[in-house]
């Protein structure tokens, strides 16, 4: 294939790529934007595959299949529940293979680059691998902190903001030292350095975050990821990669702006600390008593509801309720009542992880309105049913200064008539903070699986 035709099909690649994110952006065309993104890599691949810069055919079409053979095993494997920790670990990889594209650049006897375009390639293998390993290690503390194998409280060094401008001015040194030995043949040493500091780096940085700002952390490594594959775009002079990991860079980090935003807090804290750092004081006491309800109750409190509202969290995801309360939704919907779903920006253990529950279940998506969109209507709502979320509810990140959640916009779901709670037990969050809405005089609790609870009342409603 001539270097012509790989180009137009790079920028075609590009155009879908941008217009799949575009269709990602809102919920009713979040799957033209997945076929978008879809049809975009296969012709870059096939593009990359026909150029002349591919000569080991053998090589490759193995490389292809044992990762498409991981691919569609994971696809088909993977449930709701794991998507998180298994965005997470694909994060992972793409840092690891900036990584080691770099080194390969670096150990290239083939390079015939002189003088400042040399200078200028050894700076984008190092800034290249910097970012990449810091994605790597970061992405893999995630995926353990997401898959409960490592804990979800932040792990808080004495002088860790110190450590981390340590880390910082190191790298810029030895960036300095690295150039300087390549130009005479070295540099391997500082490059190895760097590598292991950026890689704990990587482990120090997630690993001070706790467990509610997990979305976040999701969100940012997706934009170092970009921002890797950028670095090895310049690294093998490719424009496609360069497009594309500027694009998911940019928007990864977009995103966790708008997260923060929704959050309240500042990107700049969740990366230095994240919730569960020690505040002015200590948190309130949860007092007081909790009222249960069953499942006929919870049944006939819905019909003689006219507004009714979902909040999801993650404890849907764990017990896939997702389809019931579609069903039972719909039923309520047939009797005239009016239902619909506040998904709060950090809900689950990812962005948007409510939004896919809910979209795979087939809810309406007129019925589901974000947090800043549906708070002001609780004081009209007959009956709040919240299934398996807690930190997003907690009125103590408005009213307790103290809170570790101090300041986060909750779902004021207690400023309707009714809320049920339906959740397992009395234990806390991810984020570890108890909530004073379980012991709420207008919240009432369903214990039990949330499917198995739901079936039950789908049938009550139903008879």
């Amino acid at each position: 294939m001539s270097q012509g035709l790989v180009t137009m099909s790079y920028i075609a690649a590009s155009v879908l790529f941008i217009l799949s994110l575009s269709g990602l952006s809102n919920q009713e065309t979040a799957r033209r934007g997945n076929y978008y993104g879809m049809i975009g890599m296969a012709i870059a691949i096939v593009a990359t595959i026909m150029s002349d810069s591919v000569s080991s055919y053998v090589v490759l079409i193995i490389a292809l299949l044992i990762g498409g053979a991981i691919g569609a095993k994971a696809a088909f494997k993977v449930q709701m529940t794991e998507m998180p920790e298994l965005v997470a670990i694909m994060h992972s990889l793409v840092g690891m293979a900036a990584v080691l594209v770099g080194y390969a650049n670096f150990i290239d006897p083939s390079s015939a680059l002189t003088g400042v375009e040399k200078t200028i390639h050894e700076v984008e293998i190092y800034i290249g691998i910097l970012i990449g390993a810091v994605t790597f290690s970061g992405s893999v503390i995630a995926f353990g902190k997401l898959s409960g194998k490592i804990s979800g409280n932040p792990v808080l060094i004495p002088g860790r903001h110190w450590l981390n401008l340590g880390l910082l001015v190191t790298s810029i040194w030895l960036c300095t030292q690295f150039v300087a030995g390549a130009e005479t043949g070295g540099g391997t040493f500082s490059l190895l350095i760097m590598t292991i500091i950026a890689l704990a780096f990587g482990v120090h940085m997630v690993m001070a975050i706790g467990g509610a700002d997990m979305p976040v952390v999701v969100s940012m490594l997706n934009s170092y990821s970009g921002w890797a594959a950028a670095a090895t775009g310049f690294m093998l002079n490719n424009d496609l990669l360069i497009v594309t990991g500027a694009l998911v860079g940019s928007s990864g980090a977009i995103l966790s702006y708008i997260m923060c935003r929704a959050m309240n807090r500042s990107f700049v804290s969740v990366i230095a600390g994240g919730f569960g750092t020690t505040s002015g004081g200590p948190a309130a006491t949860v007092e007081g008593e909790v009222v249960e309800i069953n499942v006929s109750e919870t049944t006939a409190l819905l019909k003689d509801s006219k507004n009714i509202m979902i909040i999801p969290g993650y404890g849907m995801a764990v017990a896939q309720a997702q389809h019931t309360v579609n069903e039972i939704t719909k039923l309520l919907n047939g009797k005239g009542k009016n239902v619909r779903f506040g998904i709060h920006p950090v809900a689950g253990r990812m962005p948007g992880h409510m939004n896919v529950l809910l979209a795979e279940a087939k809810v309406p998506y007129d019925v589901v309105f974000e947090m800043d969109e549906i708070n002001d209507d609780f004081p009209n709502t007959d009956v709040t049913i919240v299934i398996g979320a807690n930190d997003i509810v907690n009125p103590s990140a408005l009213d307790d200064p103290n809170s570790p959640i101090a300041g986060m916009p909750v779902l004021e779901c207690w400023k309707g008539e009714n809320t049920i709670v339906l959740k397992r037990s009395m234990a806390s969050g991810y984020a570890g903070v108890d909530n004073p809405l379980f012991v709420h005089e207008k919240t009432q609790m369903l214990f039990g699986d949330a499917n198995t609870s739901l079936q039950a009342v789908l049938k009550e409603l139903q008879d």
